[in-house]
């Protein structure tokens, strides 16, 4: 078995499922490459396709939001959307790169390469799996063709269902993290005498992170405040300036499991794959301001389901900062329903389950 794992230039979370799928998948002696599929239409399009993504998502993202709602708007009506057209455009060379590299399965983590992957499979019988990242049936997945769809949890089934999605094909594997992932190190650099609060906010450094980052500092005297920048240099340079012995600024980092462990509390956006890695540590989370679209699907999941708690705004993140470091019941509380709703195992039951059905 031979598979080609196909992500997106629109976010880090589909790439970095990617990522795990493919880690997993070579643990088990499986070859498996990684292809954005924007770049097989035109290097371009996947770089501009990157930049707009951002431009949408800055802010309170409301630029996001209301596409997302289109999106959502368009879908009901049910006619074939204008993301399927687009899509199904690459097909051919898609096509050609299937047959070239002798692709034995298909793997999708993003819905654009799905399109054009139902198109092909029209005409040919290659075998397809899904992967949704994110708590919610987003529009037009419903368009695809799927042999399989993974989804995060047997509590969305009904949300797939109903968007029109066949039950028979869905399997709450959950969002795949790698087994290497809750393999953290010991030996990292952060003090163990106070309460160490994590900020995350994407691989992009999205939000009001400088603005949130100050506040914390002056609220919570006594706690390590460690803030993760991504690909964000300038909110980088900015937050070292600020004069904080308490303050452990960091850019792009490898050792994300590890920073989690050693934390008390995480606050982060509420990307599916980000929170889905910070659950599967088993730490309390407190999301922050959600954008418009997914990002409110996924807080909400996570909270209605006592995995985490959702703030709105600045005010709402310290006030649950707040409820957490004074209550090591409810950290426990938001952790045990973690166990019992997140799977840790996720990639590796996923390997699993290709193994039997397509090896």
């Amino acid at each position: 078995m031979k598979v080609l794992i196909l992500s997106c230039n629109t976010g880090g979370g589909h790439n970095s499922c990617a990522k795990y799928i493919k880690e997993e998948l070579n643990a088990n002696k499986i070859p498996a490459e990684i292809v954005d599929f924007l770049s097989i239409a035109n290097e371009h399009i996947s770089t501009d396709t990157e930049k707009l993504y951002l431009k949408t998502t800055k802010g309170r993202g409301k630029a996001f939001g209301a596409v997302y709602k289109i999106g959502e708007l368009y879908n009901k009506t049910k006619i074939k959307s204008p993301v399927y057209l687009a899509s199904s455009m690459s097909k051919t060379k898609l096509l050609e790169l299937i047959k070239k590299e002798e692709f034995d399965l298909v793997i999708c983590t993003h819905l654009f390469p799905s399109l054009a992957m139902t198109r092909i499979k029209k005409d040919y019988n290659i075998p397809l799996v899904n992967i949704a990242t994110d708590y919610e049936c987003i529009p037009f997945w419903d368009e695809t063709k799927p042999d399989v769809f993974i989804i995060p949890s047997e509590l969305l089934t009904k949300d797939f269902t109903r968007k029109g999605i066949e039950k028979s094909i869905l399997k709450p594997l959950g969002i795949p993290i790698s087994s290497s992932f809750t393999l953290t190190e010991d030996n990292i650099d952060l003090p163990t005498d106070r309460d160490v609060i994590l900020l995350t906010s994407g691989s992009m450094g999205f939000g009001k992170i400088y603005e949130l980052v100050k506040l914390i500092l002056n609220e919570f005297p006594e706690v390590c405040l460690v803030s993760v920048c991504g690909n964000n240099m300038k909110l980088y340079q900015k937050l070292r300036a600020i004069n904080n012995n308490r303050l452990i600024v960091k850019g792009f980092v490898t050792n994300m499991n590890s920073l989690i462990e050693k934390s008390t509390i995480v606050v982060t956006k509420p990307g599916g794959l980000t929170t889905t890695e910070i659950a599967t540590i088993r730490k309390p989370i407190v999301h922050m301001m959600p954008i418009p679209g997914v990002e409110r699907h996924n807080a909400k999941f996570y909270s209605e389901n006592g995995m985490s708690l959702c703030s709105k705004n600045e005010e709402e993140v310290l006030a649950n900062i707040k409820l957490l470091l004074g209550s090591r019941r409810l950290r426990k509380n938001l952790i045990d329903n973690q166990k019992k709703i997140i799977n840790r195992t996720s990639a590796a039951d996923l390997v699993k389950f290709l193994k039997e059905n397509y090896n």
